[in-house]
């Protein structure tokens, strides 16, 4: 009994393991593809917001806005 409780154990250990490995080795790859991007020569310039993300933080102010009447109680 020992035998099979010492042996569940180490392959549960040895799969917690393994992902854990997979999941450090995938982070690390996203890292390096993020620096790689930062580092590109045909990069888009950081400073210059696209047309999509205009509209999109203009969405989210007007949310936001929406949400601070709510709670400050006003009637929208």
């Amino acid at each position: 009994m020992y035998l099979t409780l010492a042996v569940s154990g180490l392959a549960g250990l040895g799969m917690i393991t393994t992902a854990g490995l997979s999941g450090w080795r995938g982070w690390l790859a996203l890292k390096r593809q993020e620096l790689n991007a930062l580092h590109a020569p045909d990069a888009a310039p950081v400073g210059a917001p696209t047309a999509g993300s205009r509209i999109e933080i203009a969405d989210l102010k007007e949310r936001i806005r929406k949400l601070e009447a709510i709670a400050a109680g006003v009637d929208l």
